[in-house]
């Protein structure tokens, strides 16, 4: 199974409850409906670990994917097409790291 990790900033001028308040309505249910993802999460940076320090990114995205053509396909769609740009507005250069685990 493959997990898409989404790293990412909020861009300069995106309000954080604007960006929650879609994710809630908007990318969480209509990423989590498709047949190819088997689960969704969106969690927000609280911090570094051991520090003081701010985390690189303001929010983590984990996607369970379990049938990479499909999801190819289900994400090229006109409807995901619209929220992908609707996510634009908030992410800043998101960074999509394709993964699998090493106990399969």
């Amino acid at each position: 199974m493959t997990k898409i990790i989404v790293l990412f900033k909020l861009k300069e001028g995106a309000s954080k409850d604007d960006y929650e308040e879609w994710a809630r309505s908007t990318d969480l249910p209509m990423v989590r409906n498709l047949k190819s993802v088997d689960h969704f999460e969106v969690f927000r940076s609280r911090g570094l670990f051991g520090s003081d320090g701010a985390a690189p990114y303001d929010y983590i995205e984990i996607i369970s994917v379990n049938n990479d053509s499909e999801f190819n396909e289900e994400v090229g769609s006109q409807m995901m097409g619209k929220v992908a740009e609707q996510f634009g507005t908030f992410a800043e250069n998101p960074q999509f790291i394709l993964t699998n685990s090493l106990d399969n």
